[in-house]
């Protein structure tokens, strides 16, 4: 049991010493996700979520597909991003430095 007590605490302060280091990351914990999306995009695969009371899709992009997170309980690391669609700057979060899963 204390491995596990241990290896949450190291995730929550490896979040906190990456905030400090870049000022415009910002750190959720214990959002949950209520959508979760996958799509190809060449080489990649784009994943867009939404969450809990927010109404700003997180995108993130993984060489492999990921198991569903709908229903769960993510701790994200993000920056705020503006993307432009066909004239229109619809705003998002975009995942940069982790999207861990929380407990």
């Amino acid at each position: 049991m204390p491995s596990i007590i241990k290896k949450k605490l190291t995730s929550k302060n490896a979040a906190q010493k990456l905030i400090k280091k870049h000022d415009k990351l910002i750190h959720s914990e214990h959002m949950k996700v209520t959508s979760h999306v996958q799509r190809d995009n060449d080489d990649w695969i784009i994943n867009t979520l939404m969450l809990d009371n927010l109404d700003v899709p997180f995108k993130y992009k993984r060489k492999k597909r990921y198991q569903s997170l709908q229903g769960q309980r993510v701790n994200l690391t993000y920056y705020a991003e503006t993307e432009t669609i066909a004239g229109i700057y619809p705003f998002h979060l975009k995942m940069r430095a982790s999207g861990n899963l929380s407990e």
